[in-house]
């Protein structure tokens, strides 16, 4: 068996660490460059119309205070394998952000966060990241639905017989998901999941829950006042339920952390302008909320994978 020296080894961590940084930053800055739709000179204008010093600071505070919200969800869920501090929680949350930034659906944060720990404790890292990505989700589709049903309500975007067919779909699926719960594929079943989860203290995901519907207020409340922001002026309601359809049904396509606004952007662009808003503003705003809630984390992120230290052995 052909051993690798230590030198060896470092070489390449160091690689794959500039690799990480080097294409999360060309893909960044591809985004943000080939994006025909985007008229800097009409963005730079109007931000500099419309956004005053306190508007900037409410803006950013909004996306401290999201990643925030995320970094203490980690440091609640992994407390059941170690007490971790808010600054080992932040280094590992922004890191692996940053190393799933061009992988499918962020997939890469998954092995990223399962790097800081022992080999040993692989599963149970993964595992809890889907819990924490989980209730995430969850949440987005339970806003989504809401929001979607009102904003059909209004604009009449599906018959109410698909609606009616939808929830029929849902009840099937949940039933034939709680008969199959014993069904066991390759050692892995429903009731063990559940088992799995209720081996976690109640406290936790409590905690979890709240500090997840949290983070849906900032960031959906985040979209909602740079639409104010941009001058549009649509009530409250019916803005919210945009913003919650939105995210909802691009959260339901596949896609990649870099490509996120591109496709949220797509699918607002539809709903939005049902509602009369202009396309350029609708995009502006997707990009700006992509960059201040992913490219900037990322950015910071990439700082702690360059320093990054493996505990694997």
């Amino acid at each position: 068996m052909i051993s690798v020296s230590h030198k060896a080894k470092q070489f390449l961590v160091l690689v794959i660490k500039l690799l990480i940084v080097g294409g999360a930053f060309y893909f960044i800055y591809n985004q943000l460059v080939s994006n025909e739709k985007l008229d800097w000179d009409k963005f730079v204008t109007l931000l500099n119309r419309k956004l005053s010093l306190w508007n900037l600071v409410l803006i950013l505070f909004l996306t401290f205070l999201n990643r925030f919200l995320e970094i203490l969800k980690w440091q609640n869920l992994v407390s059941v394998i170690r007490k971790i501090t808010i600054g080992e929680a932040a280094k590992q949350v922004l890191g692996s952000l940053t190393a799933g930034l061009f992988t499918p659906n962020g997939i890469g944060e998954f092995a990223g966060k399962a790097l800081f720990y022992e080999k040993a404790k692989t599963k149970k890292i993964i595992f809890l990241n889907l819990i924490s990505n989980g209730i995430q989700m969850i949440l987005t589709v339970i806003f989504g639905i809401f929001g979607l049903l009102y904003f059909n309500a209004r604009f009449s975007i599906i018959t109410t017989k698909a609606v009616i067919g939808l929830f029929a779909i849902m009840i099937v699926v949940f039933v034939v998901l709680f008969f199959a719960k014993k069904i066991t594929v390759k050692g892995y079943s429903i009731e063990k999941l559940i088992h799995k989860l209720n081996e976690i203290p109640k406290f936790i995901h409590r905690k979890n829950i709240g500090l997840g519907i949290g983070r849906y207020l900032v960031f959906s409340h985040q979209y909602y006042i740079l639409f104010l922001l941009f001058g549009v002026e649509i009530p409250y309601l019916l803005l919210m339920a945009a913003i919650t359809s939105v995210y909802f049904i691009a959260s339901s396509l596949p896609t990649f952390q870099f490509l996120d606004f591109a496709v949220k952007g797509s699918v607002a662009v539809y709903f939005f302008g049902l509602m009369g808003v202009n396309e350029w503003i609708v995009i502006f705003i997707s990009t700006l909320m992509w960059f201040l809630n992913t490219v900037l984390p990322s950015v910071i992120g990439s700082y702690f994978v360059l320093n990054f230290k493996t505990t694997w052995k």
